[in-house]
């Protein structure tokens, strides 16, 4: 179902205004990864599933799977549930499984669509840290819903930044590379063109 999907997307965002994709040269190619996008709607989620080389597996809030047809279908779309309010140790196992696979797993680190500058959570630090692979800082701008990219014909953009690895030896880390990649979303808003 995900390349039938993506197949739809790619026509879709075709007839409508075509991705510009900034930095893809960027993105590793033998291993796994974490995009960490910025998340304001839901169409940087089709654009980041139609741009990535790869099939992108998305962390989603547990509520969005106990609708039976919103399950069925987010399923089938790479995405799996998460615990916001009272993450554990098994919301952290997914991801790792993936990416110890070579698979490219999708986070939010801000963890809710909001257009506001919100402080990053830690968990794609986390993630990434006890999976020992890269995040991938990205930034999207443009339509955040359909009527936006047929109606208003909004451009949309996606930029990617630098990869880089997390090496925390102690508590206070994670704050620090969570600030880090705040920073780095922030570089590519004022860079994205």
């Amino acid at each position: 179902m995900y390349k039938t999907a993506k197949k739809i997307a790619i026509l879709l965002f075709r007839l409508f205004g075509k991705i510009d994709t900034q930095n893809k040269h960027l993105l590793p190619e033998n291993e796994g990864y974490i995009v960490a996008c910025t998340h304001e709607g839901w169409l940087e989620i089709v654009a980041l599933g139609i741009v990535l080389p790869k099939p992108i597996h998305f962390m989603a809030k547990k509520e969005l799977f106990q609708n039976k047809i919103y399950d069925f279908f987010l399923t089938r779309l790479n995405a799996f549930p998460v615990n916001r309010e009272n993450p554990g140790p098994s919301s952290i196992k997914m991801p790792i499984k993936l990416l110890k696979a070579g698979e490219v797993v999708g986070i939010f680190p801000s963890g809710m669509r909001t257009s506001e500058d919100v402080s990053l959570k830690r968990g794609a630090v986390t993630i990434a840290n006890l999976a020992k692979t890269p995040i991938v800082p990205a930034y999207y701008k443009g339509p955040f819903y359909l009527k936006e990219l047929i109606f208003l014909r909004k451009k949309p953009t996606i930029i990617f930044g630098e990869p880089f690895y997390i090496n925390v030896s102690h508590k206070e880390d994670f704050e620090k590379y969570t600030d880090f990649l705040n920073q780095q979303i922030q570089i590519l808003k004022d860079h994205i063109h």
